[in-house]
């Protein structure tokens, strides 16, 4: 019998300076400055709060923390929304390329995610495509909400992206639904950090409501959903959603109800909610084996070590151990089974292929 495995489901890798496209800076799309103190857009900059935000550390960071595996998502500020779309093409090619590079290269360590944008959804499918067949990527990244052609601002899971979700079916791949861009299109000034403090969540919340409406987890089966944070204000508001449909048959027509999707088994969610009592209510809707385990390092608010957060990677599942809210079998399914379920679905030779791969008994060429 092999051994558990620590597999991160939410981590993020930044390129090194040097490998980002000039094209990138001088269009204001995205860069990191030579230093790597700053990541930078047009008018916008974050500080490089940790070293692991780059590959050799990152694989240190992992070393000392004793994690097996990460999944790399997409970097959030090249969902593309807004450019122009000769530059949007370019600027998720080379996200895209990146990460098959980082997976390519290192296949027992990472696990690699691609995107698209659906305001172009012919693109969307054949950057799909791409992805699959040439750079054998299989986690599709999609933001919670997109802008359109038009300059609307809409759900992901609107029904005119209904071909992708059926491509992502046909191909059996895990897809992340990540929060970004709020700001752009909430009407709220931008400060205290609201935006990702509080209305990440609510965007989470209501990609998920629209998923589950349009009982798109039972009509694209090859297609395993994980929502980032826990989907942390989807837990909270269950109720409320389950009422209102109740309540207002009339606004729903043709809708399906909330509640059978609850506990689905092609739904997850991340670990990432920060305090035992969310994970809690998580694990009572859900069940433990859709929630899988999240570390969104090495931003701030993951879960880092941090004197000043009083934290450490996996500190929430040891709380929920201590505190009776998981087992520490469990545990070990969130940190395994359950990230190689999402990525993997029911094809037991994707699984076994993976964790030879983490192993180091493939070299992920096959």
């Amino acid at each position: 019998m092999r051994r558990k495995l620590r597999i991160n489901g939410h981590s993020h890798l930044l390129p090194y300076p040097e490998e980002i496209p000039q094209f990138m800076q001088d269009k204001g799309i995205f860069w990191v400055d030579k230093d790597r103190k700053f990541m930078l857009q047009k008018d916008w900059s974050r500080p490089v709060t940790d070293s692991s935000f780059f590959l050799n550390e990152k694989l240190e960071w992992m070393e000392r923390f004793k994690i097996d595996h990460a999944v790399v998502l997409n970097l959030s500020q090249l969902y593309g929304n807004g450019l122009r779309v000769e530059e949007m093409k370019q600027a998720l090619r080379f996200q895209n390329d990146f990460n098959a590079k980082i997976q390519h290269n290192h296949p027992s360590k990472f696990t690699c995610g691609f995107v698209v944008h659906p305001g172009f959804v012919r693109g969307a499918l054949w950057e799909i495509e791409r992805c699959v067949e040439t750079l054998g990527l299989q986690l599709l990244c999609l933001p919670t909400h997109y802008m359109d052609t038009i300059g609307t601002w809409r759900c992901i899971f609107d029904e005119e992206n209904e071909p992708i979700f059926e491509l992502a079916s046909k191909y059996n791949l895990a897809v992340e639904i990540h929060p970004y861009d709020g700001e752009k299109f909430i009407k709220l000034e931008n400060t205290s950090w609201r935006f990702h403090l509080i209305w990440m969540l609510a965007q989470c919340a209501d990609a998920y409501h629209f998923l589950t409406l349009n009982g798109y987890a039972d009509k694209y089966p090859g297609m395993r959903t994980c929502f980032a944070h826990g989907g942390q204000l989807a837990q909270i508001n269950l109720g409320r959603r389950i009422q209102g449909f109740d309540g207002r048959p009339d606004l729903f027509k043709g809708k399906t109800h909330p509640r059978k999707s609850v506990g689905h088994k092609n739904i997850f969610f991340d670990t990432l909610l920060h305090d035992t009592g969310g994970l809690e209510l998580l694990v009572k809707n859900q069940g433990y084996k859709q929630v899988l385990m999240g570390l969104d390092d090495p931003y701030p608010l993951g879960e880092m070590e941090s004197a000043v957060q009083s934290s450490y990677p996996g500190k929430i599942l040891d709380l929920a151990v201590d505190r009776h809210i998981l087992t520490p079998e469990q545990c070990d399914a969130i940190w395994d089974e359950n990230v190689i379920q999402w990525l993997c679905g029911d094809d037991e030779k994707a699984k076994e292929k993976l964790v030879n791969r983490i192993l180091g008994e493939d070299d992920g060429s096959s």
